[in-house]
């Protein structure tokens, strides 16, 4: 067992290895690359300067007399202005990463790449760790073809690749109940960069009780201990930054713009599925944001309000944990803006996966197979030839019946991960079809 073990675990570092290779062979060719580290590395120098980062003006400003670099093909340009010079980052990104902005260009962004690398391998390792080593072989595949399939996020050097390794390393602290304190600050920390990715993973820690609600406390208690600093020195350079950040918001999630999820975003240019939320697909329904933002956030909110209520009927135990983290992690990706760099956070899925690989549930063969389609269609790799595929469809000129019919080609990432978050709901909600000497039996063999 530990030559699979050894094995498996070199395995899943070539995979990494290729997606890091890959990854900066894409970034050398733009001429501009790691941009979304830009916007996060040039805001916080803002802030050193005493500058407004959620003033586009002054951004521009700085990023203009310090770097100046811009994408070789001039058709990409603007749409790199809008990524990079209009801030979207919260206070307490921006804050985090002073650090680092205080070294060089250069130093700082191989660190940071260094620091992705190194967090999100390290979590995909701990996740097969959570595993149950004698069962199927399926969730060795996934994590491999996860790791190997992280070309986009080494290109633009998104936050979410450290976000999602310190949310997977902490729930592995947390659940082996090893290194506690290593466990709060890497959740903390994840919250403080992007809360929207790790905040469900957090309510789960508050719902299930006992020592682990004792984590969810101290982990809040520290994102406060790291607010209050970062908000005061946004403040300082940035009085109004609240109103400014809500502006940036709502002008790159307008129509046609980058962060627009309906069909007229600029940034799909294509693709199928450069948003993964459930908005993109509601859109296609009826492009207007107050139908899809609140149809969206009731469908989220029925489903985890069931959840909550189910797990606070139920006493804790591993299965159960499991399966609500593989729900969970589902269910963050579709309620609001997320990309396929964010999906990796399914690495929380992996133990759910093989425990449903041992036992006799009647969801088993539909969840393992939903989940392996969330996967799938969530990775860089098949998505790109998806582009390509669909590249002849043009969803502005079709009418709303053949929206549907194509919607499984059109947004396969979100519809995939909406079912995947219903049927490990159900998984657990109906925990009784599943003998107790079977859980038993696979949470020993999972240690």
């Amino acid at each position: 067992m530990s030559n699979v073990r050894s094995k498996s675990v070199i395995l899943i570092l070539l995979c990494s290895a290729f997606s890091i290779f890959t990854g900066r062979l894409l970034d050398q060719s733009s001429g501009a690359g790691t941009s979304s580290y830009r916007a996060v590395y040039y805001g916080a120098r803002c802030l050193i300067q005493h500058s407004d980062p959620y003033n586009p003006d002054e951004f521009s400003r700085v990023y203009m007399a310090e770097s100046g670099a811009l994408p070789r093909d001039p058709a990409r340009r603007p749409l790199f202005l809008r990524a990079v010079m209009v801030c979207v980052n919260l206070p307490t990104t921006l804050f985090l990463l002073i650090p680092l902005a205080m070294m060089p260009w250069g130093l700082s962004s191989v660190l940071w790449l260094s620091l992705i690398a190194i967090s999100l391998t390290a979590a995909s390792v701990l996740a097969y760790d959570l595993s149950n080593l004698e069962g199927s072989c399926l969730p060795l595949v996934l994590i491999c073809f996860m790791m190997a399939n992280c070309q986009v996020l080494f290109t633009v050097a998104n936050t979410a690749g450290v976000v999602v390794g310190l949310c997977v390393i902490a729930v592995w602290c947390f659940v082996r109940q090893k290194y506690a304190w290593l466990g709060v600050i890497a959740l903390a920390v994840s919250l403080a960069l992007k809360p929207h990715d790790s905040g469900l993973v957090w309510l789960w820690l508050l719902v299930s009780g006992g020592m682990l609600r004792k984590r969810a406390l101290q982990t809040a208690v520290l994102v406060a201990a790291i607010a209050i600093p970062s908000v005061l020195v946004v403040s300082h350079s940035s009085p109004h930054w609240r109103t400014e950040l809500s502006g940036n918001l709502a002008a790159t999630s307008a129509h046609g713009d980058i962060s627009d999820p309906g069909p007229a975003s600029n940034s799909r240019q294509g693709s199928a599925d450069i948003i993964i939320d459930l908005q993109t697909v509601l859109s296609l329904l009826k492009d207007e944001p107050h139908f899809y933002n609140s149809a969206t956030y009731l469908v989220c909110a029925i489903l985890l309000l069931v959840w909550i209520l189910s797990a606070l009927r139920s006493h804790h135990e591993q299965w159960n944990g499991f399966i609500a983290l593989a729900f969970l992690a589902a269910l963050t990706m579709i309620v609001s803006y997320h990309r396929p760099y964010d999906a990796k956070l399914l690495l929380l899925a992996i133990p759910a996966i093989s425990m449903l690989s041992q036992v006799g549930h009647r969801w088993r063969y539909p969840a393992l197979a939903v989940a392996t389609l969330a996967v799938l269609v969530t990775s860089d790799l098949p998505l790109a030839l998806l582009a390509v595929a669909i590249r002849a469809f043009h969803v502005s000129a079709m009418g709303i019946s053949g929206r549907i019919v194509l919607l499984p080609i059109l947004r396969p990432a979100p519809l995939a991960l909406l079912l995947m978050a219903i049927i490990f709901l159900v998984i657990n909600i109906r925990r009784a079809p599943v003998e107790r000497s079977e859980l038993i039996a696979v949470q020993r063999g999972s240690h």
